[in-house]
């Protein structure tokens, strides 16, 4: 299913607590880079650390407790993003693990297009209009180069926090050795939003893993996210 763009435009946890959530916590859009940059090995290890990572113990209760909706969505370009899995509400144990399932399965969408950050923001945002349970908004995005085409993504910086979503980062660190500072400058926005750095694809499914813990549990110890 594929949405179109509106005009709306004019660390971690050592001893982590999962408190006591509302009928739905959080609503996480998990927004994944299929850009040209990202080669098939690499979106590979990302799809599957990333099903791995839903069902770590940890974020698994986590996802349960807070009954979590979740989606996933596959961006590039302009006008280049898919909703891949649409709100999924993390019910039960049994939830979670077919969401993984479905995550590893996800066939890739695109190939050989530019990275626009900003554009995948906007269509996440128009995404939370079908979860208006949720106490808490999150977008996730993962990405391994800087935005290059469409609206730049600090520019809708004002818009997202009036809409009270908080859009996190996780730099994959290939070509792009400044990415995580690019990131923290221009991309991550809203209450208590943070970024991550993955030195490579191959550590991506822990800093992924890292990430999702931090995003649905309230944390009482912090621990550096490269720990």
């Amino acid at each position: 299913m594929r949405t179109s763009l509106r005009n709306i435009c004019a660390a971690f946890a050592i001893g982590t607590t999962i408190a006591p959530a509302a009928a739905c916590d959080v609503a996480l859009v998990l927004a994944v880079d299929v850009s040209g940059s990202v080669n098939p090995a690499e979106y590979t290890t990302q799809m599957r650390g990333l099903a791995e990572a839903l069902v770590d113990p940890a974020v698994e209760e986590a996802l349960v407790r807070g009954q979590a909706a979740v989606t996933v969505m596959q961006w590039t370009g302009s006008n280049r993003q898919d909703i891949s899995i649409p709100w999924t509400r993390m019910k039960t144990y049994e939830d979670t693990q077919a969401m993984a399932r479905a995550v590893a399965d996800i066939p890739r969408e695109w190939r050989n297009f530019s990275t626009a950050i900003g554009e995948a923001l906007l269509v996440s945002l128009e995404m939370f209009d079908d979860v208006t349970d949720c106490e808490r908004r999150v977008i996730d995005v993962s990405g391994d180069g800087y935005s290059n085409e469409g609206i730049p993504p600090e520019e809708l910086h004002q818009i997202l926090r009036d809409a009270a979503v908080t859009v996190n980062g996780l730099a994959i660190e290939t070509d792009q050795t400044l990415l995580m500072e690019y990131f923290e400058k221009y991309l991550i926005t809203g209450p208590g939003a943070f970024a991550v750095r993955a030195e490579s694809y191959e550590v991506y499914p822990r800093r992924i893993r890292q990430k999702l813990l931090r995003e649905l549990t309230k944390q009482v110890a912090s621990l550096s996210p490269q720990d």
